[in-house]
């Protein structure tokens, strides 16, 4: 028997600019901090930049097809800033305008709904240059841009993200030094933060102008934390744990503000705040996109127990040591739905990274097709429960470059030959194609 969704949910794939485009020197496109970042030795595991990756941007035609042919009717991808603005500000390059232009006709042409990302990590390296997000010139830059493209493009796109995974772009990027721009101070880190939460609250109004029926979202990554043991120094590090990866951005967007636990655990690494600000940051959006790989399980060292060994099944595990874990999309969509009044859910990316292998032409990849399907199966009940869940976007559409990983790490459903380019569909997409074409799980 086969499980339904509702009419009208959406089915899509997510990519994002500098993973799949290349052509990082063409058509008058600056360079970005990713750029930078992957020509650094020693940044990128397999000593690769972003360029060609899936070269996407002579491939965008191939690439809707392929979309297509999955029968999906959503396709969620970002826009390179620095192809409209090669230096971050300034002069406009007509040309980057133009190839977005394309990609979204060609959308279109395919019936398929565009859901574009105005900022998925590749800060132009000029503003960088000037201090990056930590600087509120910064947010300045990104309003002209932003205006920029929706002004261009509003006619033909209505739906809108803001900002992909603010904890990668702070936390991540300027904390931990992982991702570009690879530093490593908290303060900074918690400055980047606040200011691109800013720079949402500012921007939804502009994309409300400029792209009548818009509707605007912002997309955050969540890891739902779980106390390693019952003692009470893992469930208070597990709250802790929360608060500073989940609640330190959805709290401000939900008008909150942040919460007291994690600021005063930062002490004098919190961020600077202006008059307004918060008030900015809680602007009404039309959604919440919601980004779920799998959970952390969190355990104070220091609470008595000692060395706790990883109680992961080792057989539910992804290529990378992820672990498997629908419960936790489960657990954070109900969080979502009965602590906050977002108008609409959706999930902007899920996915599983395995070591694929061409075998005979095809790629049988059955732990990506279960992942996948597991976490489906969670979502009609949750629906039918009250929880406004209105689309599934899976991670990704192909093989590309995933950030300091190089192309070792394939998540997409689409195989991709990066010496050749050529795109081979994997079980698992020829199995998303059917669920999509019916709307329903069907097998």
């Amino acid at each position: 028997m086969a499980t339904t969704f509702p009419q009208g949910f959406l089915w899509g794939t997510a990519t994002a600019s500098y993973q799949v485009e290349g052509a990082t020197r063409e058509d008058g496109r600056g360079e970005s901090i990713w750029d930078r970042f992957a020509a650094t030795p020693g940044h990128i595991l397999t000593d690769e930049t972003g360029d060609p990756a899936c070269d996407s941007y002579h491939r965008y035609a191939e690439d809707t097809a392929l979309m297509q042919q999955l029968g999906l009717n959503a396709s969620r991808f970002s826009i390179a800033w620095p192809r409209i603005f090669p230096l971050g500000s300034g002069q406009v390059n007509q040309k980057g305008l133009d190839y977005y232009e394309r990609v979204v006709d060609a959308l279109l042409n395919a019936k398929i709904t565009p859901f574009v990302t105005l900022y998925h990590w590749d800060l132009p390296q000029a503003l960088q240059d000037q201090g990056g997000w930590a600087n509120r010139n910064t947010i300045d830059a990104y309003l002209r841009y932003v205006d920029v493209v929706v002004s261009k493009l509003g006619d033909r796109v209505k739906n809108w993200m803001t900002h992909n995974e603010p904890w990668c772009i702070s936390i991540l990027s300027n904390g931990l030094g992982v991702h570009a721009p690879g530093l490593k101070d908290m303060k900074i880190a918690l400055q980047v933060a606040h200011n691109v939460l800013v720079s949402h609250g500012k921007a939804v109004p502009i994309i409300r102008e400029r792209c009548p029926g818009a509707q605007a979202g912002i997309v955050l990554n969540f890891n739902p934390a779980y106390p390693a043991t019952d003692t009470e120094a893992d469930r208070l590090a597990a709250q802790l744990f929360h608060a500073r990866f989940n609640l330190w951005f959805v709290d401000p967007i939900a008008g909150r503000g942040y919460p007291k636990d994690a600021w005063e655990k930062y002490e004098k690494d919190v961020p600077e705040i202006q008059a307004g600000d918060l008030e900015t940051m809680a602007v009404p959006i039309d959604f919440l996109g919601v980004n779920y790989y799998s959970r952390a399980i969190v355990h104070d060292s220091n609470g008595g127990v000692g060395k706790i060994i990883n109680r992961r099944n080792p057989v539910n595990m992804m290529a990378r040591g992820w672990e498997v874990y629908p419960q936790g999309l489960h657990d954070l969509l109900t969080w979502l739905h009965k602590d906050y009044t977002f108008p609409a859910l959706m999930i902007t990316e899920n996915g599983a990274v395995y070591d694929d292998v061409v075998w005979q032409g095809q790629i049988h990849d059955p732990a990506r097709q279960d992942y996948i399907k597991q976490h489906l199966g969670i979502l009609p009940d949750l629906i039918a429960a009250g929880v406004p869940l209105k689309g599934y976007f899976c991670w990704s559409l192909l093989d590309n470059f995933e950030w300091a990983a190089g192309t070792r790490d394939r998540f997409g459903l689409v195989y991709t030959d990066f010496a050749t380019q050529k795109r081979i569909i994997k079980d698992s997409g020829h199995w998303f194609s059917r669920i999509a074409r019916a709307n329903a799980i069907t097998d």
